[in-house]
């Protein structure tokens, strides 16, 4: 996590938007302005420390470790499977404070890719039944207790039960600032993810998160939806009451559950080459599961929650 919800969220249970629908597969919208970025699960101490410790998972991809200071001086570190565009991030029981760090918690980032879309999505929102949307500040400390500018980022609700999502976007102070390593506009007004991200990549099989299935709660499904689809995601509804959203390179599904069972369900990767042979790779109480071909999948046990 970019610990978003811990800046910006009470911490109390409960819905908040809750009454928007998912429709059909298509969106409202012409053009896509949010895409995913990464996203996290808090999963049992097991697993969180058998991915930190993992030699497969450093060979695998861009693996790192990190402990980052964000707004108000709070820290977070977290397990990193970086790519070209996207990432994800991992934590175990108690790595994040209060309501954050419980089992099951989990959360996902959507960036625009173009300066001044978040204003847009803001707009979209209000036509989405988000009369209120919560816009606020992410800063970064580097270290000599100067907060950098980091990202703006708008949430949909301040309650929430196990599961938020955020819009968000770069800013140019962070872009400018040499210790972030990030890479040159490729454009004016270009704010994307391939920029944020480092070419390190290459050197390892992970390319890029293409699918993400996360378990979350009916009022936390509500409060997303809306986010979605100002984002410019095809949104629509699955057996269960879940939702599936497309567009962008990442296909996202969320499935409807109560609170105990809630959690990162199943992340699916795109290789940078094909390899022959299947390789499956036990971590904790997770399965990474690579080839045949250019693909890898990674799923945890009971959402990530037992």
């Amino acid at each position: 996590m970019i610990t978003v919800l811990a800046v910006a969220f009470t911490g109390a249970l409960g819905a908040g938007v809750g009454t928007a629908q998912a429709e059909g597969s298509r969106s409202s919208y012409d053009r896509q302005l949010l895409f995913y970025n990464h996203s996290y699960g808090v999963l049992d101490r097991e697993t969180a420390d058998a991915i930190e410790h993992s030699d497969y998972l450093r060979d695998f991809a861009n693996f790192q470790v990190r402990t980052t200071t964000g707004t108000g001086g709070q820290t977070w570190t977290g397990r990193y499977l970086m790519g070209r565009e996207t990432y994800l991030e991992l934590f175990g029981v108690g790595d994040l404070a209060g309501q954050d760090g419980t089992l099951g918690s989990a959360g996902l980032g959507l960036s625009t890719e173009r300066a001044e879309d978040l204003a847009t999505v803001a707009e979209r929102l209000k036509d989405e039944g988000v009369a209120d949307p919560v816009e606020f500040l992410q800063t970064r400390d580097f270290g000599d207790g100067v907060p950098v500018p980091w990202f703006d980022a708008i949430l949909t609700a301040t309650q929430y039960d196990a599961f938020g999502a955020w819009a968000m976007e770069y800013r140019p102070e962070y872009f400018a600032d040499p210790r972030s390593n990030t890479e040159p506009a490729t454009s004016p007004g270009d704010v994307g993810r391939e920029r944020y991200l480092s070419d390190d990549y290459r050197t390892h099989l992970m390319r890029d998160v293409t699918s993400v299935s996360l378990a979350v709660t009916e009022g936390d499904l509500a409060d997303t939806v809306p986010l979605l689809r100002a984002g410019g995601f095809a949104v629509r509804t699955v057996p269960g009451g879940g939702v599936v959203a497309e567009r962008g390179g990442t296909t996202i599904r969320f499935d409807s559950v109560p609170r105990d069972q809630a959690g990162l369900q199943r992340v699916d990767m795109s290789l940078n080459r094909p390899v022959k042979d299947r390789h499956v790779e036990r971590i904790g109480r997770s399965t990474l599961t690579v080839g045949p071909g250019s693909r890898a999948v990674w799923t945890f046990a009971d959402n990530g929650t037992r």
